[in-house]
């Protein structure tokens, strides 16, 4: 039986949100891979981005999700590119149920434009290159978020469902 739950999806999806309503229902642990990291690092990621490079964060990212083999009952969020780097998408299919929090270009452009927020790699883009940037950046992260055993469409979000969902593959 799974005992981990990995949410993966774009920036703006609600993986933090979802996360957290999931860990309530279920009655789990929740962990928010980005904030593990912004406490033990103390620094936030944008800060990070800003001092150091990519390569660098993806590294101690990945150091990080794979301590959670040793957690029970735990719904993980993970950060939006955590699924696109090294073999984390199958690490996660191989210890945990993935679950892919889908939604529209659109409806993440409306999302993130409006988010309290602001994103560092979305920083000082108009609507227009926001939406033209999401649709390019999707197509590509999409290669692995798809390889996830659950597909949700979370652009309504409904809770209920999902729980429902879940209920039936952990049982499995």
């Amino acid at each position: 039986m799974h005992q981990r739950i990995y949410l993966v999806g774009y920036m703006g999806v609600g993986k933090s949100t979802i996360a957290r309503k999931l860990a309530t229902h279920l009655n789990w642990e929740l962990l928010d891979l980005d904030h593990v990291f912004e406490t033990r690092y103390k620094i936030s990621i944008p800060d990070f981005f800003k001092r150091y490079d990519e390569t660098l964060f993806r590294k101690l990212e990945r150091a990080l999700l794979q301590e959670t083999e040793s957690l029970e009952r735990t719904i993980i969020s993970t950060g939006g590119g955590t699924p696109c780097y090294y073999d984390n998408m199958d690490w996660m299919n191989a210890n945990g149920l993935t679950v892919y929090l889908k939604m529209s270009p659109g409806g993440l452009t409306n999302r993130l434009i409006h988010a309290k927020k602001k994103r560092p790699v979305i920083i000082d883009k108009t609507e227009e290159e926001l939406g033209h940037f999401i649709k390019k950046h999707l197509r590509k992260r999409a290669i692995f978020y798809t390889q996830s055993a659950i597909h949700f469409e979370a652009e309504s979000a409904d809770i209920l469902t999902l729980v429902d969902i879940l209920k039936k593959h952990l049982t499995d």
